[in-house]
């Protein structure tokens, strides 16, 4: 889970990278951003649970710019270590502050702050937000248990986006946060939206209401708490509120604030982070995957084409070459190669030798011919009528998915882009596609041949079981001497068209079809239309031209997709579902 977390973090950087400012999409992919951080924040927390159950005690200090949470630091440990500025946005970076802590003992915070540069107060940079700073504090504190009390930049700023990362880790790091709020800054969207984002993973939560006076103290208190019952669930502590005074006399209230802390301390339950960071990741899904799904939507519109017009391509060969009843050919060749069957005993092996003999030159050239002919036309079958039909359904299929992509570039607004680039990527490639389709077609044509015995075997072994109408079949052969026409076809010395129409061909059509085996006949030639519908479907666009138009949108610029394929998706989803001891396995 955390893998597929840190991947979708990443998609979603790239994606917004190339959004611009006006996208309508971009808010809601920047809000979910936070979360996802926040989400993988959290389960790196859990794991370092599992690794260190005993680590001291983590506390976020977090607000809004000019809240005095640098102040609200250096009085919760009464020392002055966090720089404090009168500017807005001086606090860039996670700064943490040991309390009754062994620094030594805190490497571990080089892993979870991944990607950052453990520095000391002086080399931090404004310009680089990539930093997180630990320092000792040299009071031994009585009050405070083993703890690392963390001052965090503002979340509220022009410049917050670019530090907002370390904010959220550092929050989720945090067993207990405490939230400075000033009476100017208290009631602010951002404050509660960071709240609402955090109720999730559980964490005891101070407020600390800086910089009031006596007069409207208990106002702003009491409408906090209104805030606070509108937007969480969870338990408020009391509110610590502290006046608008010099440091010194703040000091009076550093045993309250870390009574307050001490307060908030005794209900931290570690051992429900992996039941709080279930339930967040539950609470985002939908919204984190939710663009994704969109993206798969419309892959899987394509797919939808795809497989419409692959239909209306196959219901074309059906009627202009299946059921036509002047294109379909396939069947006089199933003829042909039963005339090769209907050899007199005896008679066959001569007749054969006789015939190739006679007809080895006409071989030759027709040979020669074809070799010509593939040349020009891409295909040694060039006369094949089915060949042909073939060809301009394939016309027909390319013309009609790039007309149907060009209706969804302007049905679809939100992925017109996509739809249009799909459009072009189609048709630069059409002649790739038409040449590979072409050679497909020449070898199923080839193959098929197989079929055409069979059913002409099928014919012969039905024939076997009627001798009179054999022996009939077998004297006509041989008097009109149809197995010469059988041999000039097959050698390519007379055409399809000519061979059906030779009188002794139709003599012997005509026997089959008054005879008794007129009906096994017509079956014989429905199985074998319908063995080569499905052959042509699956073999040449199933299996053929649709495979390779399926990759198409892979070939498109990822560089505004997320380009997370469904299994993996699917794979995130069960990691999210599977029941592990009773809570859920990440």
């Amino acid at each position: 889970m955390l893998e597929f977390i840190q991947r979708l973090i990443q998609k979603y950087h790239d994606v917004l990278v190339g959004l611009n400012d006006a996208a309508t999409q971009k808010p809601a992919l920047l809000k979910n951003l936070d979360s996802l951080k926040l989400a993988g924040a959290a389960l790196n927390k859990t794991q370092l649970i599992e690794k260190r159950p005993n680590l001291a005690l983590q506390v976020a200090v977090i607000g809004p710019t000019q809240a005095g949470k640098s102040s609200v630091v250096n009085l919760l440990l009464d020392e002055s270590l966090a720089g404090v500025s009168a500017l807005a946005g001086f606090t860039v970076h996670p700064q943490g502050f040991t309390v009754n802590t062994d620094p030594a003992q805190l490497t571990w915070l080089d892993g979870y702050f991944s990607g950052y540069t453990h520095s000391t107060p002086d080399s931090l940079s404004h310009d680089r937000y990539d930093s997180y700073v630990l320092m000792p504090s040299s009071t031994v504190h009585k009050t405070l248990p083993p703890s690392v009390v963390w001052d965090t930049p503002d979340f509220d700023s022009i410049d917050a986006a670019g530090y907002s990362d370390a904010v959220l880790r550092t929050a989720a790091l945090a067993d207990v946060v405490l939230l400075v709020v000033s009476k100017d800054k208290y009631a602010d969207h951002s404050v509660w939206e960071i709240m609402k984002l955090l109720e999730p993973l559980a964490q005891p939560t101070l407020i600390c209401l800086n910089k009031t006076n006596q007069e409207t103290q208990a106002t702003v208190a009491s409408s906090l708490e209104q805030k606070w019952r509108a937007t969480r669930t969870d338990k408020l502590y009391p509110i610590v509120a502290l006046p608008y005074t010099n440091e010194q006399q703040l000091k009076d209230y550093t045993v309250p604030l870390q009574q307050a802390l001490l307060a908030a301390n005794n209900r931290v339950k570690r051992n429900s982070a992996h039941r709080s960071t279930h339930d967040f990741l539950r609470m985002h899904w939908k919204a984190w995957t939710a663009p994704l799904l969109e993206e798969h939507k419309t892959v899987e519109g394509w797919t939808v084409l795809l497989d419409q017009a692959i239909d209306d391509a196959v219901s074309l060969y059906e009627r202009d070459y299946l059921n036509h009843s002047q294109h379909y050919e396939t069947f006089q060749r199933a003829l042909a190669e039963l005339l090769k069957l209907l050899e007199v005993p005896g008679l066959a092996s001569p007749l054969h030798y006789a015939r190739k003999a006679i007809t080895w030159p006409v071989r030759q050239l027709v040979k020669l011919g074809k070799s010509s002919a593939s040349k020009g036309k891409g295909q040694s079958e060039g006369d094949s009528q089915e060949l042909s039909i073939l060809n301009q359904v394939f016309d027909h299929f390319i013309i009609r998915l790039s007309n149907d992509v060009l209706d969804k570039a302007s049905e679809d607004p939100d992925h017109t882009e996509w739809w249009q680039m799909l459009g072009t990527k189609l048709r630069e490639q059409k002649q790739t596609f038409s040449t590979q389709f072409n050679s497909a077609a020449l070898h199923y044509h080839e193959d098929f041949q197989e079929e055409i015995e069979s059913s002409a075997q099928q014919l012969y072994t039905s024939l076997e079981e009627h001798p009179v109408t054999l022996n009939s079949l077998r004297a006509t052969r041989v008097s009109t001497d149809a197995a010469a026409l059988a041999v000039a076809f097959h050698t390519g010395g007379i055409g399809l068209h000519d061979f059906i129409l030779a009188p002794a061909v139709l003599s012997m059509t005509s026997m089959l079809v008054e005879g008794a085996l007129g009906g096994h006949m017509k079956k014989v030639e429905r199985q074998l239309k319908k063995r080569q519908y499905g052959a042509v479907k699956q073999q040449l666009f199933i299996e053929g031209i649709r495979s390779q138009l399926n990759e198409l949108p892979l070939q498109l610029d990822q560089k505004n997709r997320f380009n997370i394929s469904t299994e993996m998706l699917e794979k995130a989803q069960q990691a999210l579902e599977t029941p592990k001891n009773g809570l859920r396995i990440f």
